[in-house]
């Protein structure tokens, strides 16, 4: 249960850029809470995708913006430069991962613990999971395999979300699951995704719809992941 309800809603936001400040505003106005997954040393640098034939911008916020950029969401580990931990040795993930974790921290202000996979395609393991779990500090890690559930999960090393945002016609048929449902126990929508997304097809007023729809319902607990997974 999760602070007297049965239902919670999360998201979880990755790489630290600088379109997340418009996320942030949107999440703050409908009284969302997220995790942003940030690389520590990758913080600060310019850059752009190409998504879909388009150029996007993807920036990373710098150092000093972090703790107020974030401010009332939670801050997460994403690695410090990017890799496919399922690609490294035991040393190299426990220092990508530890490493990141204490850097994180500084600049939070607050121990770090939570972290996402970095990379897309096959991105973890159980042997990669069970390195984080034994030779770190970190205490949930979240995958990129959209679920499509809202059930409770056991193993928080290899943590699978409800669905990714770019999943447009599923996120809104589970929102309004979710929104009808009343569980006899406690139940997660959990959302993933990148906020540079939203530059891609020009999606953040869909994604404003999605945020009202889902937000402010008194049934609902709205909570980082930290809240919602480590209570």
């Amino acid at each position: 249960m999760f602070h007297g309800k049965m239902k919670a809603v999360t998201f979880s936001y990755d790489d630290g850029v600088t379109q997340d400040k418009r996320l942030v505003e949107l999440f703050n106005r409908y009284g969302l809470k997220a995790t942003f997954n940030l690389n520590s040393e990758l913080l600060g640098l310019n850059g752009c995708l190409v998504r879909e034939g388009k150029t996007v911008s993807h920036i990373k916020n710098p150092p000093s913006e972090i703790k107020e950029i974030y401010r009332g969401h939670e801050i997460a580990a994403h690695t410090l430069t990017h890799p496919n931990l399922t690609q490294s040795d035991e040393a190299e993930i426990i220092r990508q991962v530890e490493e990141d974790r204490k850097n994180l921290g500084v600049l939070a202000g607050y121990d770090i613990a939570g972290m996402a996979y970095p990379c897309g395609g096959v991105n973890n393991d159980d042997r990669v999971a069970e390195i984080i779990r034994k030779h770190t500090r970190i205490q949930y890690c979240r995958t990129i395999t959209s679920s499509h559930s809202f059930d409770i999960q056991q193993n928080l090393y290899r943590f699978n979300p409800t669905v990714y945002h770019v999943e447009w016609d599923m996120l809104f048929t589970l929102a309004e699951d979710f929104i009808r449902l009343n569980p006899d126990e406690p139940k997660i929508f959990y959302i993933w995704g990148h906020s540079y997304e939203f530059d891609v097809q020009e999606t953040w007023e869909r994604f404003e719809q999605f945020c009202k729809l889902i937000g402010s319902r008194d049934d609902i607990f709205y909570g980082t992941n930290r809240d919602i997974l480590l209570p």
